[in-house]
């Protein structure tokens, strides 16, 4: 992740046939953490929606879970700061419920990720770089030089962050269950429990 720097000006899209491609989604209808596939063999995706542009990047499990633990404490931090306002308690939020929305059409793997303040609207910035072959550096994210991989950055109000961290959460957690024993992810039919010597552990229904 990169370091949350103050941004007072954007540009509202970078790219041609030559160079990299930023998408930019300043007024997000939707921006939402989702997968595809059944537990213990989910693909995650984060989707941002403004009417008819849809933009998916596929990213790994862990990545949807830095992402939201980052957010929450870059929005306590900044209503410790700035004083923007007490955030609303996760059952106080409307938060996204629906599928991601079909067909999931994947524009990149996520390689890096970047989260930073716009002074001027007042929106945390959430930036999804794509894998490269090149090295990324901090000085990339949140950067709309022509060089670079291609990126996605989605403007969220407090209030939006608040409930893609909270939605992202619920995601995560609604995945394959532990073993009562062991913790290791439970499959559809069990698993080989180390804690009962090999023995296969079947799920409790």
């Amino acid at each position: 992740m990169g370091t949350p720097l103050p941004r007072s000006a954007w540009c509202s899209s970078v790219g041609s046939a030559m160079s990299r491609v930023i998408h930019v989604f300043r007024t997000p209808d939707r921006f939402v953490a989702g997968t595809v596939g059944e537990p213990g063999d989910r693909t995650f995706y984060l989707q941002a929606i403004d009417k008819a542009k849809v933009i998916s990047v596929a990213l790994e499990k862990e990545q949807v879970a830095v992402l939201a633990e980052r957010l929450s404490a870059l929005l306590n931090e900044l209503v410790r700061r700035l004083g923007a306002g007490a955030l609303a308690e996760a059952d106080e939020l409307a938060v996204d419920t629906e599928p991601l929305r079909a067909p999931v059409e994947q524009e990149f793997r996520v390689g890096t990720m970047g989260l930073g303040w716009d002074v001027e609207s007042r929106a945390i910035v959430v930036e999804l770089l794509a894998v490269s072959e090149q090295e990324v550096d901090e000085s990339m994210v949140l950067d709309d030089a022509e060089d670079g991989p291609d990126a996605v950055r989605v403007f969220l109000s407090l209030d939006q962050a608040r409930a893609f961290a909270v939605r992202a959460e619920r995601v995560i957690s609604a995945g394959r269950k532990p073993c009562p024993l062991c913790a290791e992810p439970l499959g559809p039919h069990g698993h080989i429990c180390p804690r009962q010597n090999g023995y296969r552990r079947q799920v409790e229904t």
